[in-house]
């Protein structure tokens, strides 16, 4: 369920602002999307995976508290992440 290698490279040249930046709020929150959406087609394969439905859970929650963070900090970058992204808010 971990995403490949060379998706989570691609998703960190896309939002990074270099090849090695894997710590920035971007970047982390492009990655939590990803593995939230490879976890949600899991469930909806698998629906009494409740181990997997809590980590989507406590992901879920972490990328809207980084969110939320950027969003105070830095509202521009905010708004183009969840434009790349598709989030809705």
């Amino acid at each position: 369920m971990a995403l490949a290698k060379t998706e989570k490279e691609a998703i960190i040249k896309k939002f990074g602002k270099n090849e090695k930046d894997t710590g920035s709020i971007e970047v982390q929150v492009a990655l939590l999307t990803a593995r939230i959406k490879e976890l949600t087609a899991h469930l909806k394969a698998n629906n009494k995976d409740n181990s997997a439905r809590r980590s989507l859970l406590v992901m879920v929650g972490q990328r809207k508290s980084l969110l939320g963070y950027l969003e105070k900090t830095n509202r521009d970058a905010y708004l183009k992440l969840i434009a790349d992204l598709g989030l809705r808010k």
